[in-house]
């Protein structure tokens, strides 16, 4: 999951980087119950990303 989602937003010559202040894109993870959860959904709300390895897996 993690491998797609910075793959899509760093991929060099694809996108460039975000200037501070602006919009993030919209893009779509599973949430810790396996529902996937959209930023567009989450609109107007204050967002935390809070990445971290599963318990008692590698990396």
């Amino acid at each position: 999951m993690l491998k797609h989602l910075f793959g899509e937003f760093f991929k060099k010559g694809k996108r460039p980087m975000l200037a501070v202040g602006s919009k993030a894109p919209d893009f779509s993870v599973l949430d810790h119950l396996g529902r996937t959860v959209t930023l567009a959904e989450l609109r107007g709300k204050r967002v935390v990303l809070w990445f971290y390895p599963k318990a008692d897996t590698p990396g």
